[in-house]
């Protein structure tokens, strides 16, 4: 899978605040091969409280895949 956004000495974005998951954290999920927000969730929790993040999370799968198409 390509290389997601992760940069050295880049600060990592929260992805959803209640569960203090960050953008690195879902990115690792992606490349471990989850393909949906509810498969986020079940290894990091984001998303099980306010879903807030889910809208984030589903772009970030989105680009993903999006990236792997192009690739």
């Amino acid at each position: 899978m390509p290389y997601l956004r992760r940069r050295e000495g880049h600060t990592p974005m929260y992805v959803c605040i209640c569960r203090a998951v960050t953008e690195n954290e879902v990115h690792d999920c992606i490349a471990s091969g989850a393909r949906s927000a509810r498969q986020i969730r079940d290894l990091t929790g984001a998303g099980g409280d306010c879903a807030t993040c889910v809208r984030k999370i589903c772009a970030m799968l989105k680009r993903a895949e999006e990236l792997v198409a192009t690739a």
